[in-house]
């Protein structure tokens, strides 16, 4: 596929992840028809229990069944089932601005930009609850400091990506932090990106979030540990070895201070210890060191897959 080709006629999947979202599918697939009337809509169902998945179909959606359990599940399959040059995803609970959507798109397209951050703008108190408020601006503050400024909401829901950030996104995560894991894939790589304020509505009465603020909250913050380790390694062992090197330091200056001055070392112990220390500050340099290495050769790898795609024209 060559860039003219991207630019004269765009294929667009718009993507729903869906469990249990039988209230509300209908009225995505129809507000997302209606928005982008030449996209395909695919609805993959995530073990439900309720006919999520025949409404869907009778929708005039295209259905998809992903049996492994988690949204970051799902997310995967469709990224790897489904092929387009521009993709729209949104959750199935009917509660982001749809509506948006080409101008969401139109932003990628004009400055060919890779992704496209939906932020939600609560125009009720009832639509973002407080406690996932806040733990929003903790984990996307994280983000914000290890990986750079860029996004004020890295949980939404609502994203727009390139083909080539889709076909190059190496998912791991299995529930709610495959938000998380796709904006650092975005910071990570540098790829030209943005954010656009958007509605986002109530869920209907009888339907119920999914996510946990504290459970999914601690799994997210567990991926961005990782995401730390795995991508910041120098910086995370570098601050450790400082920090044991200063543990040494503290217990080590006064016996060396009594040793010049006495010739003797009362506290033998107290020797040890700071002499471990130190030997473990110089090993957390070294880990640091040699896994900033595989990083780097990682991240070219992923550079050059992201590359093997033409960029929106």
């Amino acid at each position: 596929m060559n860039a003219d080709a991207v630019s004269a006629a765009p294929r667009i999947a718009v993507i729903v992840p869906c469990y249990n979202e039988a209230l509300t599918v209908a009225a995505v697939v129809a507000r997302a028809k209606a928005a982008l009337p030449t996209a395909t809509v695919y609805v993959y169902d995530n073990n439900s229990t309720d006919e999520t998945a025949a409404i869907a179909q009778r929708a005039g959606a295209v259905v998809g069944i992903e049996r492994y359990q988690g949204k970051g599940n799902v997310i995967r399959r469709m990224f790897a089932d489904i092929d387009a040059d521009i993709y729209v995803m949104v959750d199935g609970d009917n509660t982001y601005d749809l509506e948006a959507a080409p101008k969401l798109i139109a932003l990628l397209r004009s400055q060919s930009l890779d992704f496209v951050n939906g932020a939600r703008v609560g125009k009720e108190a009832e639509a973002y609850r407080a406690g996932h408020r806040f733990g929003n601006r903790v984990l996307s503050g994280l983000v914000q400091w290890t990986f750079g400024y860029q996004f004020s909401d890295m949980l939404s829901g609502y994203k727009v990506f390139s083909r080539r950030f889709v076909k190059s996104f190496p998912a791991q995560s299995k529930g709610f932090e495959i938000e998380t894991e796709l904006t650092i894939h975005a910071l990570e790589l540098r790829m030209p990106s943005s954010e656009v304020p958007t509605a986002y509505g109530v869920r209907p009465e009888g339907s119920a979030s999914k996510l946990s603020t504290f459970r999914d909250g601690f799994r997210i913050l567990v991926l961005i540990a990782r995401l730390v380790k795995d991508e910041r390694p120098l910086q995370l062992f570098g601050l450790l070895g400082v920090g044991f090197a200063i543990a040494s330091l503290w217990f080590g200056i006064p016996v060396v201070i009594h040793f010049l001055a006495t010739g003797l070392v009362p506290k033998l112990p107290t020797a040890v210890l700071a002499t471990g220390l130190m030997l473990i500050s110089v090993m957390s340099f070294s880990i640091g060191l040699v896994l900033s290495t595989v990083t780097k050769t990682r991240r070219e790898m992923k550079r050059l897959a992201y590359l093997t795609y033409a960029p929106l024209a």
